[in-house]
């Protein structure tokens, strides 16, 4: 940490990277990998909102994917004309710009149901923004986990102080590009930097390589078409989209953390929920339901609302508007810039039970003179029902699938662990409720990054109507 005077005052610089002496703080302070608030919302409706359809998310992506193509055939079109550079403007802003909640519903895996669906549009969006694809990934696992953690998250964009210069160079690149061509670069031909080594597991290391060299590649292809032709035309579309679109991001992603308040365990305490007109949602993908987002990962970003209407009276009320959240935030970076400790007062913040989680749970007992555990009666579960059942000091997650089948795994996310009980089941796959990773229920082998590391799944009996498993006992490989 660094002393700045303040106005005679002494403010204490925070050190935001991952390998300085604010991260092994956070991880002693208990604030590394911890249990956050979670409103209360009935399970069955939850599992609701987290079904995931093909058909909404084709449309909106077509519809993006439609407007760029459009707009680009309009600035080629009129690339002779002072009338292209408004049809530039828009090429870049849904390029550069819109293509930030894309990446991040397609990240999470949310959007689509297919998988496939979601990973074609997260690379096509990652190259769009100059993010490689494995690091970012894993660099918003880390965001999710450590929300505004000083020394944990990486993806703190606007440490204190950020002034309104400060925002301008993000909105003109210098801040927010620039910084992403040098991690490009480095990761082809240098290395890891010490933040991407942090947070990405040593097996997939070479990837973020592999991938920086990749997009080195139709980079150098389009400068040098550029060059071949001495014509900037190839890079005004390929590569500076993401420089002259960025502003979109910025404009944007101000509103989700901005001059709120760091290392709380309350993402009521350090996110907004802004509400915004339809172009604007359109454009960022309803993530101006950011509270709801941080909180049920698992929710689609066309259910956003419907969630934000589940849970709102346990939230602080929405900012009304995007105007009302830029007074918010500049009135937060401008008091943190004469004073680094300044907060923003609480906005009647309700008070309410902590669930930490949305299931119930469920007792069972250990069966007598026998290493048998009774989980429950099958008939007390409906179908797609995911409850937690602990048995002394054991948790397990006991599913009741289509077709009356009953799946018993351990309860605990082998990656972040969060309850699954909390999950989505998604095409016989838990999905963890924390990160959207998933274990495939017939053999709790991973099925989606970031989860790594197998989950158990136990043999199940059924006896007079009873779930019965011995724990030591795996369920057989399908």
């Amino acid at each position: 940490m660094l002393l700045r005077q303040e106005g005679g005052m002494t403010a204490i610089q925070r050190d935001y990277s991952l390998a300085g002496q604010e991260t092994p703080r956070a991880i002693e302070r208990g604030l590394a990998n911890a249990q956050w608030y979670r409103p209360p919302i009935d399970p069955a409706r939850l599992r609701e909102l987290s079904v995931r359809t093909n058909g909404r998310a084709a449309f909106d992506t077509l519809l993006w994917l439609g407007l760029i193509v459009g707009f680009g055939a309009l600035a080629w079109t009129l690339r002779s004309s002072w009338w292209a550079v408004p049809a530039f403007m828009a090429y870049g802003a849904l390029y550069g710009g819109a293509s930030d909640s894309r990446w991040h519903e397609m990240g999470h895996g949310s959007a689509f149901k297919s998988g496939r669906a979601n990973d074609v549009i997260y690379y096509l969006a990652s190259f769009m923004l100059l993010r490689g694809p494995t690091q970012w990934r894993w660099s918003h696992v880390r965001h999710h986990t450590d929300t505004l953690i000083v020394g944990r998250d990486p993806e703190i964009s606007f440490p204190r102080p950020t002034s309104r210069f400060d925002i301008a160079l993000f909105m003109l690149g210098w801040k927010s590009v620039v910084p992403l061509v040098r991690t490009m670069l480095r990761h082809a031909f240098v290395g890891l930097d010490e933040n991407t080594q942090d947070y990405t597991p040593e097996g997939e290391q070479k990837a973020v390589v592999r991938e920086a060299r990749i997009y080195v590649g139709i980079l150098g292809v389009a400068i040098a078409w550029s060059v071949a032709t001495t014509s900037i035309w190839p890079v005004m579309f390929i590569g500076l989209p993401t420089l002259y679109g960025v502003w979109l991001v910025v404009f944007f992603g101000l509103t989700q953390h901005a001059g709120l308040t760091e290392d709380a365990l309350d993402h009521r305490l350090n996110t907004r929920t802004v509400y915004m007109n339809p172009v604007f949602r359109f454009l960022y993908s309803n993530m101006n339901y950011h509270v709801e987002h941080h909180m049920f990962p698992t929710v689609p970003y066309y259910n956003l609302p419907a969630l934000h209407a589940e849970v709102k009276q346990y939230l602080a009320p929405p900012l009304p508007n995007t105007l009302a959240a830029y007074r918010e935030i500049l009135t937060a970076l401008d008091g943190q810039a004469k004073d680094l400790a300044f907060e923003l007062p609480l906005r009647n913040l309700p008070t309410g039970p902590d669930h930490g989680g949305v299931g119930t749970v469920d007792v069972g007992v250990r069966l007598w003179g026998s290493p048998g555990v009774d989980l429950g009666a099958v008939e007390s579960f409906v179908n797609g029902e995911i409850r937690r059942v602990d048995v002394e000091d054991a948790t397990y997650a006991v599913y009741r699938l289509a077709g009356s089948e009953i799946v018993v795994t351990d309860g605990l996310c082998t990656h972040g662990a969060a309850h699954l009980a909390d999950g989505t089941i998604v095409d016989r796959m838990i999905e963890c409720p924390k990160h959207n990773g998933r274990f495939d229920l017939r053999t709790g082998e991973p099925a989606r990054k970031p989860v790594k590391e197998a989950l158990q799944v136990h043999a199940v009996e059924i006896r007079d109507g009873r779930i019965i498993i011995e724990p030591e006992r795996a369920r057989p490989r399908a």
